[in-house]
């Protein structure tokens, strides 16, 4: 069962409805997955180029464009044509999905905003909480895309608006503070603080969640008494 209750689902069924009615019949969910993947790398590519130019946020936005279609589109079109196939395609999907993530954090820890320890602090929970996801997939039959009326898509619409805001707003390309942890020194760029809460937010969505379901589970499959 998926659970989908972002604040943009219902307005993006209307879109992938009329998107998916045209898709050309040669146009197979594989090649749409494959167009995630490919924004993704687009998206890499854009922010690693940062470094030269601020314009290249908007490829890094273009690619989370084309990541989006693929991502939302593939399991839409193979619904839309009744050529569900369950166990490959949640195969194919969600691994390609960990490789797209792992993309998109990789570019953004190369780019001129965003440290890579930064980066990897933020796709650690990030994969946490898609373990816990494909745990509960298995043992409740229960798919949650959504975490406080947030999903994917509304996390790629954040991403984009605040590239955007990067672009336009020069003086954050050379903001940055420094701080010390454990008597070690740590300079933050311009999204090193964001990803932090970022960070910091996944794991306490995660710590809850898991909270929530152990405390679910103790109570239909109880301690047994030994005889």
């Amino acid at each position: 069962m998926r659970i989908q209750t972002s604040l943009l689902n219902p307005c993006e069924k209307v879109v992938l409805r009329a998107l998916v009615r045209r898709i050309p019949s040669f146009v197979t969910s594989d090649y749409l997955t494959g167009l995630g993947v490919v924004g993704a790398l687009v998206i890499a590519v854009g922010y690693a180029l940062t470094n030269y130019s601020p314009a290249w946020l908007w490829l890094a936005n273009l690619g989370f464009v084309l990541n989006w279609l693929g991502d939302s589109l593939d399991g839409t079109l193979a619904r839309y044509r009744n050529q569900q196939r369950p166990l490959y395609g949640f195969y194919i999907d969600h691994n390609l999905d960990c490789v797209c993530e792992f993309l998109i954090v990789l570019g953004a820890g190369l780019s001129a905003y965003m440290s890579l320890r930064v980066a990897l602090l933020i796709i650690v929970p990030y994969l946490m909480l898609e373990v816990y996801v494909m745990i509960n997939a298995h043992l409740k039959n229960e798919f949650r895309l959504t975490y406080a009326r947030l999903g994917p898509t509304e996390l790629r619409l954040i991403i984009v608006l605040a590239n955007s805001v990067l672009y336009f707003f020069p003086t954050l390309h050379e903001w940055s503070c420094t701080v010390s942890v454990f008597s070690r020194t740590y300079t933050l760029q311009a999204l090193d603080t964001v990803g932090l809460f970022i960070s910091a937010s996944l794991v306490v969505l995660y710590l809850i969640s898991l909270w929530q379901d152990a405390r679910y589970f103790a109570r239909i499959d109880p301690l047994k008494k030994g005889k």
